[in-house]
């Protein structure tokens, strides 16, 4: 994949992690996509690492989106851990 599907899985990645993980969390359409391209990453090495399952360059793999996903939920509860709620109510 290139960069560019990347960031188009990051962002995706992203906005279901904050579905899954609803909440007023600062950062908006970026953030968002920040912690969904970190978290694709950061699922495919933990996916990788410990599960012996290598993530395939192709786009549409299900094992890819699994992994991506995870690892924006993991950084986002990671997030929400050390910041918290950074905005007044």
């Amino acid at each position: 994949m290139d960069i560019l599907s990347w960031i188009i899985l990051g962002l995706v990645a992203g906005v279901i992690a904050k579905v899954l993980l609803p909440g007023r969390d600062p950062g908006g359409l970026i953030g968002t996509t920040l912690i969904g391209v970190a978290g694709a990453f950061v699922g495919g090495w933990l996916s990788a690492r410990f599960l012996d399952r290598p993530i395939s360059n192709q786009f549409y793999d299900g094992p890819t989106w699994f992994a991506a996903i995870g690892g924006s939920l993991v950084l986002l509860i990671a997030y929400r851990i050390l910041f918290g709620h950074s905005r007044s109510r």
